[in-house]
């Protein structure tokens, strides 16, 4: 199964979500992984008039090998690999400046796109947290075990496209997952696009404010 681009397979998620939901449910949210998550999370959002935020993991890469991921940081959690780490012979003195790099990234883009609005609440809300595909599954745990933390009525995970070995990670970490192709052999996530340009700080931030003009992200009602 393949896609034209994000915003198409976020249309294609809409129908299997739909029958999730439930009508009467206003608390219910779109939660994006940025940025690539952010152009599927919006198509989503605007087909189910939901409010869009976004969460932002960092990757914690492997320094001779960033695409390899020895771990992942969100919401002030950090999560490792040992696997990696021991195989790739990482000290814990290199472990710690990736951290600190990437959570100054995490920071910035976090400021940039949330511009100064309140802490994000997540307690006792339907929250679908979707990417535009998940290949190993370590950022997406991540992802879910913040989310995890602030204890949300219902989680959903919902993807175009993931790895079977990820799809294995994570079922038990959500209430639902919804996931529309899982290819095997799984080379990478953007072998499953027509168009899988990358995603500016720019376009993340339009979208948002495009999604949520006549919605607000806050507190459950």
């Amino acid at each position: 199964m393949r896609f034209r681009d994000r915003r198409s397979a976020g249309l294609e998620l809409v129908a299997e979500l739909r029958p999730l939901l439930d009508p009467g449910d206003t608390t219910a949210m779109v939660l994006a992984l940025p940025r690539g998550g952010v152009e599927v999370a919006a198509s989503v959002a605007q087909a189910l008039q939901l409010p869009l935020e976004v969460l932002v993991v960092r990757k914690l890469g492997l320094p001779e090998q960033p695409e390899l991921a020895m771990g992942a940081i969100a919401r002030g959690r950090v999560m490792l690999n040992r696997d990696v780490i021991d195989a790739a012979g990482v000290t814990d003195q290199v472990i710690r400046q990736v951290i600190a790099q990437e959570q100054r990234e995490l920071l910035r883009r976090e400021a940039l796109y949330r511009k100064g609005a309140a802490p994000l609440e997540l307690a006792q809300r339907t929250v679908i947290l979707i990417d535009d595909g998940i290949a190993t599954g370590s950022t997406a745990l991540s992802a879910i075990r913040g989310v995890r933390e602030e204890v949300p009525r219902r989680l959903i995970l919902a993807t175009p496209v993931a790895s079977t070995q990820a799809l294995d990670l994570l079922q038990s970490e959500v209430d639902e997952l919804v996931c529309l192709a899982a290819p095997e052999p799984f080379y990478s996530v953007g072998a499953s696009y027509d168009s899988f340009d990358q995603v500016s700080d720019r376009e993340v931030t339009a979208l948002i404010a495009a999604c949520n003009h006549n919605t607000t992200v806050g507190h459950a009602t």
